[in-house]
């Protein structure tokens, strides 16, 4: 009997030992699991994009065009100036930018930055249609966005922008999409740049 009570007290002793291990490993689990989406929802919340942010960049964009033609009028090292916007405004660090200018129709689709750069000054034997676009000059830049998406750590903004040459004259509609994401630092980035003139019906093209 004695031994009886003891096989039993043994068998009774390893099952609360089993129990408690095994609920202690579900609790690490959980509690690990709780952790991660934490962190996930912590990174989610710190690169989500908001439309302020994304309007700001448009302006900031546009003074750094008018600040190109600036430099280029006061025969200043405009390449640098240049060169300086496209990498405070387009993520080339961390990959390819997907970059078709409005005035380009030979080699309208770029994918580095030396095409890029060419776009704004000109003066690339490999871009020969190239004039430079931001030392034509301009004055002013002004944009009217119909709408602005964001889907987690992506923005896509499309709408009218406007040109107003240095010299005078009235502004130049241009149509853009823009799409936007935010760097390892989190600051807002262009990938995707993709701007027409619009659409003009064959009676006017026939009329000019």
């Amino acid at each position: 009997m004695r031994r009886l009570r003891l096989t039993m007290n043994s068998t009774i002793i390893a099952v609360i030992i089993a129990a408690t291990l095994t609920f202690g490993t579900t609790s690490c689990k959980l509690s690990s699991e709780v952790n991660q989406n934490s962190a996930l929802t912590q990174t989610e919340t710190t690169t989500l994009i908001t439309e302020k942010e994304v309007s700001d960049a448009q302006k900031a964009w546009g003074d750094g065009i008018v600040k190109i033609g600036k430099v280029y009028l006061e025969n200043g090292d405009y390449k640098s100036t240049a060169t300086e916007h496209l990498n405070e405004f387009y993520n080339y660090q961390e990959g390819t930018v997907l970059f078709k200018p409005t005035l380009a129709s030979v080699k309208q689709f770029r994918t580095d930055l030396p095409g890029a750069l060419s776009y704004f000054i000109g003066g690339n034997k490999n871009y020969p249609e190239d004039h430079g676009f931001a030392i034509k000059p301009w004055s002013a830049v002004r944009w009217e966005n119909i709408g602005t998406k964001v889907i987690g750590n992506m923005a896509i903004a499309m709408g009218n922008y406007y040109f107003t040459p240095a010299k005078g004259g009235e502004e130049v509609k241009v149509e853009f999409s823009f799409v936007y994401t935010k760097n390892k630092e989190g600051k807002l980035k262009i990938i995707l740049h993709d701007s027409h003139l619009p659409y003009m019906p064959v009676d006017k093209h026939q009329e000019n």
